[in-house]
This record gives structure tokens, C-alpha cells and sequence, in this order.
């Protein structure tokens, strides 16, 4: 359980809709890459119509302070399948950094485990505990310059360790101000404001990952109810 966990859905039918060309994706999409379990007609650039519009008004803000700078999707929408299959990615990962083995019970495998679980939500089934990605409200992205090339932000996406927190670089950036934690803290703090001015809230341990809609949007944003729940794992993403 998440601490948005207990906080009600009133399901807005709304459906998914492809993330426009207006916004760069990084491709190929790296957990269809991985062959996580998506299906053959089931795009992962897809999120709720709202979700999308905001976005866009988000890389607009983006554009007046840095033109030709463009938000850069990681990833999107995401069916409990594939967070299921990602999350045993993510601990075969964290298990073979640290040398031990996934399936062998030990101290190391519960710290290994707990590790991951900072960042990668339980792949829930039940309605009422949605994953966030499963929703199609939750997106993870980072910036690209003029030439469509993802920025530095110190730190790759989904990396387990607190490097992943929102303010990792603030203290190193305070102490130097000419140095590269400095621009990558510049940067973090530069997406994270034009994705609050439409609306957005923060994972609280993911510089990448932001919300609108979902429970984690709700219990950061203070709002009585999400708005979106979990879309299905089948290729129409028909409401489940």
C-alpha cells in the first residue's frame, strides 16, 4: 500500500489518446524493448485526453523559457502486466549490482527489494489500488534540446538510489553554482515548474515521474478524489 492508496476514485470515462507528434518520444520505447508484455496492438505513448492536453500546455511554458527545448516521454501508460513484469526486472537488476541472487531468500534480498519498492509501485489488481502508470494519468518524461537529444538531469530514469530524488543536486548546486550538478539541479527544477503550472504533482522520490488525476495526484495535490483509475490490459484499453 501507497499512502494515495486509501483515497476513493470517481472514474471520469475518459479515454487514452496517443501521445501527439508535438511532443518527442525516446524511442524505441525501452520496457517494449526489455519485451515487456504490452501486446501487439497496445501503444505505450498513451495517456488520459486531459493528461495530454496539459502536456501540452506544460511544453508551451517549456518553450517560452528555453525555445526549442521540447519534453522528452519516457514512458506512459502502462498495464499492471507490464508494471508486474517490471518491477521483477527492476529487483533481477538491483539483486545482480549488489551479487546476490533474486530467488534466494536473504537480508540483502529484502533490502534489494525495499529499494526497488521506493519507486516501483506494487502491480495491484485490485480497482482500488491502481499502480499510477496503469491509470493513464501518470507519465515519465525529462527534456530535450533543439536537436531532439535528451538532457543531462543527473541521474537516468528509473535509477534506484536516492540520485533519483527531485532535490538530490540542491546542496551541491548551493556549494557551486558554476558546476554540473548545478545545471543538472537547474534542470530538474525547470521541468518540475512547468509541469506544476498545468496542473501536475511529483512523485516524491522520481525527478521523471508526474501526475494528474490519480491517486498520487490527489494525496499531493490535497484533492478529496482521483479522477482516473485503472484502464485495462487489453489492446482496446476498454475501463476494467
Amino acid at each position: 500500500m501507497r499512502p494515495w492508496n486509501s483515497i476513493p476514485i470517481a472514474e471520469v470515462d475518459e479515454p487514452l489518446q496517443e501521445i501527439p507528434t508535438a511532443l518527442l518520444r525516446l524511442e524505441p520505447h525501452p520496457y517494449a524493448a526489455l519485451g515487456a508484455p504490452y501486446g501487439p496492438a497496445a501503444s505505450p505513448f498513451r495517456l488520459r485526453q486531459g493528461v495530454v492536453s496539459r502536456l501540452l500546455q506544460a511544453q508551451q511554458a517549456l518553450q517560452k523559457q528555453q525555445p526549442g527545448w521540447s519534453l522528452a516521454i519516457f514512458d506512459a501508460w502502462r498495464p499492471v502486466a507490464v508494471q508486474r513484469f517490471m518491477v521483477r526486472h527492476a529487483l533481477v537488476v538491483e539483486c545482480g549490482r549488489i551479487g546476490i541472487d533474486p530467488d534466494l531468500p536473504s537480508a540483502e534480498r529484502d533490502q534489494a527489494e525495499a529499494a526497488v519498492d521506493r519507486f516501483w509501485a506494487p502491480p495491484s489488481d485490485n480497482p482500488a489500488t491502481p499502480p499510477p502508470h496503469s491509470t493513464g494519468a501518470a507519465v515519465d518524461l525529462t527534456l530535450a534540446d533543439a536537436a531532439g537529444h535528451a538532457l543531462a538531469m543527473g541521474g537516468e530514469i528509473d535509477e534506484v538510489g536516492r540520485i533519483s530524488e527531485p532535490l538530490f543536486h540542491q546542496a551541491a548546486s548551493l556549494a557551486d553554482s558554476s558546476s554540473p550538478a548545478a545545471t543538472w539541479h537547474q534542470r530538474r527544477q525547470l521541468l518540475a515548474r512547468v509541469m506544476a503550472g498545468s496542473g501536475f504533482e511529483q512523485h516524491p522520490n522520481e525527478w521523471w515521474h508526474f501526475s494528474w488525476g490519480d491517486q498520487l495526484w490527489a494525496w499531493r495535490s490535497g484533492a478529496k478524489e482521483a479522477c482516473y483509475g485503472r484502464i485495462g490490459d487489453s489492446a482496446n484499453s476498454r475501463l476494467s
